[in-house]
């Protein structure tokens, strides 16, 4: 009988655990979900359609070169260091600065 008593409170208290674990889990994807938001509305305002549509082509092969622009084009917005949209050619510009560059392979056959 005791260890029954013993089983269930531990039981419930698993469940508490992963409850609270649960909770805290879904706030968080909630919060991830806001700060998405967020950015994806900045980016619609400081960017044109084309230069919008850019970052999504490259976000298929570099989300990390992506994310990096992104976060550097809000910081700048928020210092009010930029003041009208960035076109095409002007983001072409800065992923070519932020790009790391290609490594040539050569293979050599002897």
């Amino acid at each position: 009988m005791a260890n029954d008593d013993e089983l269930d409170t531990l039981r419930q208290k698993k469940l508490a655990e992963l409850q609270i674990r649960g909770q805290q889990e879904a706030a968080a994807q909630e919060q991830a979900k806001q700060a998405d938001a967020q950015k994806a509305m900045v980016m619609r305002q400081i960017l044109t359609p084309e230069a919008r549509e850019r970052l999504a082509n490259i976000r298929m092969t570099r989300p990390d070169v992506v994310e990096q622009v992104e976060n550097q084009l809000i910081t700048l917005v928020q210092s009010g260091r930029i003041s009208q949209q960035i076109d095409d050619y002007t983001l072409r510009q800065i992923l070519r600065k932020v790009m790391p560059t290609k490594r040539e392979i050569k293979i050599e056959r002897r």
